[in-house]
């Protein structure tokens, strides 16, 4: 029973020691992230702020390619 015992403690150790060091690695992430100036973002996720002219360019594209389709699906009917 003491050997159960003392592996308990030795794990509970290695926790506390892993718990420690992950919040090390936490503060010298976000360190990073400040440097690098990515706010957290990755090349995946970062968002891109468009203008307004942008956005109604992106919406009339959008609007002539369902007009299209729609036409094509009466053509087709």
């Amino acid at each position: 029973m003491s050997q159960l015992s003392a592996a308990l403690k030795a794990l509970r150790k290695q926790k506390l020691t892993l718990t420690k060091e992950l919040s090390r690695l936490d503060v010298a992430i976000a360190a990073l992230t400040k440097v690098n100036g990515t706010g957290g973002h990755t090349a995946q996720g970062a968002r891109r702020d468009l203008s307004v002219a942008a956005r109604r360019r992106i919406a009339q594209a959008q609007k002539a390619r369902w007009a299209a389709w729609r036409a094509k699906q009466k053509k087709a009917a």
